[in-house]
């Protein structure tokens, strides 16, 4: 406490300004608006314009309605569903195409390793929301599924996963054999844009199986991916020139994730920029050869 028994009105004012002047800088420490956290790039999501899955609030037509999209666990003798809590207890991992989430490990105390049924390896296919409707998730990139559980509403307290006990290569096969687990179609659709803007622009649609090497697929087709010189000095899909960017125009959740090399490589460009090279497509997508690339590119 200040106690200006004996002061002065000059002493008072003067005092009055030392600590307005010392709480105007707590006060503006202390408080920053939304548009400041933005700009300082802090964790903040705005799901304000997203779909919020599955509350467990939806209409009961809604769930009827959806209630038959599930997977059939008839289908393979390998499938099963467990009820556990939002927070499973489940490190969840991925191969170096970021896609076609699994089981890496457990924590012992957790809600997964508690029910006897999960076990390391199991592949992720499913989840539903206690109340809610089913969201496929097989082949999915690592990105879109944590987006997933985090996008829950926050009433949601359980979820029904559906899981695969094998391998990756396994759970493509029942894929590719016809026996979709979600429908999933033995093609994919790749849609080339080439010298777009110019009056030699052209569209080529192309088609794969789910988990294709754009870059492989371009060449393999006589679609050049590589500008300028670069074509015939290339290293061949082997990540090392750096010269083989596409613009994935439409799609690019059913890509692999970018490595931090690929990252780096492509930090001075929009970031649907990829390597070629290095980019699988697990779902349908829509790839711009020869996409503007500034000198800097070439020069590092």
């Amino acid at each position: 406490m200040l106690s200006f028994s004996s002061s002065s009105t000059a002493e008072r004012k003067l005092a009055f300004l030392v600590v307005a002047f010392f709480l105007h800088h707590v006060w503006s420490f202390s408080i920053v608006p939304l548009h400041a956290l933005q700009r300082r790039g802090l964790p903040f999501r705005n799901f304000a314009s997203k779909r919020v899955y599955l509350s467990s609030d939806e209409n009961d037509s809604s769930k009827a309605n959806d209630a038959d999209k599930g997977i059939d666990l008839s289908l393979d003798p390998r499938l099963y569903k467990v009820r556990l809590s939002r927070a499973p207890g489940i490190d969840w991992g991925t191969d170096l195409s970021f896609s076609f989430v699994y089981v890496r490990d457990m924590d012992p105390a957790g809600d997964a390793a508690f029910s006897g049924e999960v076990q390391k390896g199991d592949q992720l296919c499913e989840l539903t929301p206690v109340g809610g409707v089913p969201i496929p998730l097989i082949g999915a990139p690592f990105d879109l599924v944590m987006n997933t559980f985090v996008e829950l509403d926050k009433s949601v307290r359980e979820i029904d996963f559906v899981f695969f006990r094998g391998t990756k290569q396994e759970l493509k096969a029942i894929c590719a054999n016809g026996n979709s687990i979600q429908g999933e179609s033995e093609q994919i659709t790749v849609t080339v844009i080439q010298n777009k803007g110019s009056q030699e622009e052209a569209v080529v649609t192309l088609t794969a199986k789910p988990g294709v090497n754009v870059r492989e697929l371009l060449v393999d087709n006589g679609i050049n991916v590589y500008q300028s010189v670069t074509r015939w000095t290339n290293c061949k899909g082997k990540q090392l020139c750096g010269t083989c960017i596409v613009n994935i125009t439409k799609g690019s959740l059913g890509t692999n994730r970018k490595s931090m090399d690929e990252a780096s490589t492509l930090r001075e460009n929009p970031d649907s920029y990829r390597l070629s090279c290095v980019t699988f497509a697990y779902d349908d997508i829509t790839v711009e050869t020869f996409p503007p690339i500034k000198a800097a590119q070439w020069t590092r």
